[in-house]
């Protein structure tokens, strides 16, 4: 079974950073979907940043709030997506899921809380 854990989620003031991690294991193809959603309190599940791992990478999506302040990538070797947040602001608040799919199998992570004062 495909796993995914979050992490690196906290508290940060307003202009600060923060790096999200998302631990993947379990069966994979060679090309798949990977994104960073996020929930903010009382607010429906929104789309951060996205990648497709196929023709040859390079394919990444970013939702305009967030545009040139969050960077999405992976580390093939250690299995692992990665969301880094810059520039936060207090809008930014909310909890922070990953998720991949793969061959029309979706999977979720927990979520990490992103807080911003």
């Amino acid at each position: 079974d495909v796993q995914l854990v979050e992490s690196g989620g906290g508290s940060v003031q307003a202009g600060g950073s923060l790096r999200l991690s998302c631990a993947i294991s379990g069966r994979s193809n060679e090309n798949y979907f990977l994104a960073w959603f996020r929930q903010p309190p009382g607010k429906e599940r929104e789309g951060v940043a996205a990648m497709y791992t196929g023709f040859g990478g390079g394919n990444i999506y970013y939702d305009d709030s967030v545009k040139g302040r969050f960077t999405i990538s992976q580390d093939n070797s250690k299995n692992t997506l990665y969301l880094q947040l810059n520039s936060l602001k207090t809008e930014d608040t909310a909890m922070y899921y990953c998720t991949k799919s793969d061959d029309g199998v979706v999977n979720w992570g927990q979520g990490t809380q992103v807080t911003v004062s």
